[in-house]
């Protein structure tokens, strides 16, 4: 049976509350490189590997494709969902960040493009329609690493809920932030679009 490997980006400086930087060039924290030098003896040998374009998971995806001897390609359907312009957030740390965050939500119109450089929910939404394509031609043990909420809307839309309303983009918020989503969880999708969670071990 066919199975791809999806990984959430080790612990970045924005997960340990730093402050606001370009959403693609937000790198790793120290801690977030240890995790990623962990996840070598976690996955296994690759067919072949992607990442994001975002800087936190090529440099998580690093020490595991330097072990191999590999390179990964960027595959733009596996970007992380970035809604707050970074010209509202600069220089604003996580918990000045949260109220700006909370109004995007509590809005919850899946149309809502607060500029031309960041997503709406209905743009993010189709990066999982994309990615969901590509699963389907890829071959067996294919090792992508992406984002946390990434991980969270695919396995919603695995679990057969849509996410094209205000009323669903509502739910999936509340729904994923009871999603346990661990820096470097392991997530494993099989040719049936069935999604488990690989332990730590």
């Amino acid at each position: 049976m066919k199975q791809l490997y999806l990984i959430r980006h080790a612990e970045s400086l924005a997960n340990a509350g730093g402050e606001s930087l370009p959403d693609r060039n937000i790198p790793l924290s120290e801690k977030g490189k240890q995790q990623a030098q962990a996840l070598i003896h976690r996955l296994p040998k690759p067919h072949q590997v992607f990442t994001s374009e975002f800087l936190r998971t090529q440099q998580t995806a690093a020490p595991y494709l330097q072990y191999h001897g590999l390179s990964a390609e960027p595959l733009a359907c596996l970007n992380e969902f970035s809604y707050l312009p970074f010209e509202t957030i600069q220089s604003l740390n996580a918990e000045q960040r949260r109220p700006f965050s909370q109004q995007f939500w509590q809005q919850a119109e899946p149309t809502l493009q607060l500029s031309p450089q960041v997503d709406s929910f209905v743009l993010f939404n189709r990066r999982i329609d994309a990615f969901l394509a590509f699963a389907k031609q890829a071959e067996n043990r294919t090792v992508c690493f992406t984002h946390g909420i990434w991980l969270s809307l695919l396995i919603w839309r695995l679990l057969g809920f849509s996410s094209d309303s205000s009323q669903m983009m509502k739910q999936f918020y509340s729904w994923q932030k009871t999603l346990p989503m661990e820096n470097t969880a392991i997530w494993v999708l099989n040719d049936a679009c069935f999604i488990t969670k690989k332990s730590n071990s």
